[in-house]
């Protein structure tokens, strides 16, 4: 811990507080959770309870290429978030403005080709089965409004 202690980290092209445990701030890039931020300290064999400030670049620089690539260090696919892709059918685990941007084109294709899930998804109903009698009544005028200032 002779290192200097560092205040910004940058992770993956994004800026992460350095007081944080390599664990939470690992968590805090798009597309990674705490699992998957357990697992990649665990495959470096890291202090998960360190502070992420007190790295060296050169640690940093490795978990970015975990992050990257994880399932080529022995981190098992069921952690990855896009298994067999559409376009190519491998497995690949996609982070930041990647993953905002495959999600993205994923929802215009299923709305280009007119699917259930795309046409709810135009209309900003819920996808996936809930029941909508009760919920999901914000955005949309539904039912009868009352008149202000009625004595």
């Amino acid at each position: 811990m002779e290192e200097e202690f560092k205040h910004l980290v940058r992770i993956a092209r994004k800026d992460v507080d350095g007081n944080k445990t390599i664990e939470n701030a690992l968590a805090d890039v798009k597309g990674v959770g705490k699992a998957l931020s357990r697992a990649v300290g665990i495959v470096m064999d890291l202090d998960l309870s360190q502070k992420i400030g007190y790295l060296p670049d050169e640690k940093v620089l490795e978990i970015e290429e975990v992050l990257k690539n994880p399932s080529s260090h022995n981190v098992p696919d069921w952690m990855l978030n896009r298994r067999n892709d559409y376009e190519t059918g491998e497995t690949g685990h996609l982070i930041e403005s990647d993953l905002m941007m495959t999600l993205r084109e994923d929802l215009n294709r299923m709305k280009k080709t007119r699917s259930y899930k795309g046409r709810r998804h135009e209309v900003g109903l819920p996808v996936r089965g809930q029941r909508t009698k009760s919920t999901f009544r914000k955005g949309s005028s539904v039912g009868v409004r009352r008149r202000r200032g009625r004595a």
